[in-house]
């Protein structure tokens, strides 16, 4: 009934009303590191996911009266459960999805329970002032809505998966949370969490499985008050259609074809040090700015900073502390990734850095890569690989970095780069994106709100935007007798 990794204990069963739950089928998961097999879990079909929503619906009226007080009892109790055992889930998910060890320790898994610490201190912060309409007293008050549906992707499914789940528990949902097949070990290790924190039963369900059977099932199961996403476009529009029918409110971050943009008054050592970060997680980050654009007149020194900076990257097994890069998360992402690469290569674009899979490790190691100015219309340049593939292109104005900027249907982030603070104003105002980083990338606050436009999303998270979506608001007027 578990899995052991580096001598970690993993049940492999769903957890659904306070319970393990087993199922008749199971899949394999894969460690990405050397495609070794990890073990069998849990797959859910549609009767199992009905089962866990029923447990969350008798759960939800007990947890949405609890006060606000003994809610974010709960969830800080659940994060320094997280913080005792932040080594376990390292190497955990390391194992798991081929994240670097050495991230997960300093920086994802602080973050999961930082998660659950913000959004229980926000729930006790959250507040509206009443407001007087002639002589009436108006009160906003934020209410659970109801079951909320979460699913997340592997590249960072603990910390992303907590990023929903948290708000949604604060706001007095309660959840039904399915992880990526490709990367679900750690979701079970959460369950554990909330079984020692004594959160009462069915609050907090996983239900373990393939996307398009338990994924499927639960976007369109009628119990859903709200359903939350993290994933790749073609999936949300698959669970808009589904979630439509019942008119369950969506909250969906769906990746980018970020601009990063270096302008000649940089700081180059700067600018070429955060455009080799964009390589980061071997490219599997949705945030990252893959369209480097660099004013003309610094173009050559930029790109032969860059590769040289590129090569010195080490890549190999992600739990050596060494390592810069891992390998892709599976062998059917590798070869979309590859895909990519030999097609753009096909088209005659030069490749300045990387262009094969690392032929010294095998496995699923992909050098990273640079292309050198793909038309607009190309695919590696409209599209998002999701892996250690960017591009590079010249501007000659500011007007022209806009325009190469914006041409994209996506619309998740953005770079800028300059020494000028009026341009970083102009042109982070110019570029619709839902964050936009100056002279910095990846600064998060959990006070901002997270989300992106066009195919990057629907609708935004963070602070008390998080509550504006799990919450249902309600407004109560009192006439003067009664104010």
């Amino acid at each position: 009934m578990s899995i052991s990794i580096e001598n970690h204990r993993v049940d492999h069963r769903h957890f659904i009303g306070g319970e393990r739950v087993d199922s008749p089928r199971s899949f394999l998961d894969i460690s990405p590191i050397d495609e070794s097999p990890l073990g069998e879990v849990a797959a859910a079909d549609a009767a199992m996911v009905d089962r866990a929503v029923a447990a969350a619906q008798q759960a939800f009226p007990q947890w949405k009266n609890l006060t606000a007080e003994k809610r974010a009892g709960h969830l800080l109790r659940v994060a320094e459960l997280i913080e005792g055992r932040i080594e376990t889930l390292a190497q955990v998910e390391t194992a798991d999805n081929g994240s670097l060890l050495r991230s997960h320790r300093r920086g994802v898994m602080p973050r999961v329970a930082h998660n659950f610490r913000y959004f229980a201190e926000e729930l006790m912060r959250l507040h509206h002032d009443d407001f007087i309409t002639r002589d009436h007293v108006n009160k906003v008050s934020w209410e659970g809505s109801g079951v909320a549906g979460i699913i997340t992707p592997w590249n960072a499914p603990l910390m992303l998966g907590s990023w929903r789940i948290a708000p949604a528990l604060a706001a007095g949902c309660t959840v039904v949370f399915k992880p990526p097949e490709w990367a679900p070990l750690t979701a079970s290790l959460l369950a554990d969490v909330f079984a020692e924190a004594n959160v009462p039963a069915g609050v907090f369900n996983v239900v373990q499985g393939i996307g398009s059977e338990a994924g499927a099932a639960l976007a369109a199961h009628r119990g859903l008050r709200r359903m939350a996403f993290t994933g790749s476009v073609a999936t949300a529009r698959s669970i808009a259609v589904a979630a439509g029918q019942n008119l369950v409110p969506l909250s969906f971050e769906l990746g980018g074809k970020s601009p990063f943009i270096v302008f000649a008054d940089a700081d180059l050592d700067r600018a070429v040090e955060l455009a080799v970060g964009q390589y980061d997680n071997a490219g599997q980050v949705c945030l990252a700015g893959t369209r480097i654009l660099v004013e003309q007149s610094i173009r050559a020194e930029f790109l032969e900073n860059f590769v040289k900076r590129a090569r010195t990257l080490r890549q190999g097994d992600p739990r050596d502390e060494a390592i810069d890069l891992g390998p892709q998360i599976s062998r059917v992402h590798f070869d979309r990734v590859k895909g990519f690469v030999e097609r753009a290569k096909e088209s005659g674009l030069v490749c300045p850095l990387g262009g094969n899979p690392n032929q010294e490790l095998g496995g699923l190691y992909f050098s990273p890569t640079l292309f050198l100015d793909p038309p607009a219309s190309s695919e590696i340049w409209q599209s998002e690989v999701f892996g250690p593939v960017l591009t590079l292109s010249s501007f000659s104005s500011e007007a022209e970095a806009i325009a190469l900027a914006n041409d994209t249907d996506y619309g998740l982030a953005a770079v800028i780069i300059t020494s000028d603070r009026s341009r970083a104003e102009r042109v982070s105002q110019a570029i619709p994106a839902g964050i936009i980083w100056n002279n910095c990338f990846f600064v998060r606050d959990l006070r901002q709100p997270f989300g992106g436009n066009g195919l990057s999303g629907i609708g935004r998270e963070g602070g008390h935007w998080s509550f504006d979506f799990y919450a249902d608001l309600k407004c109560r007027v009192f006439a003067p007798d009664l104010a």
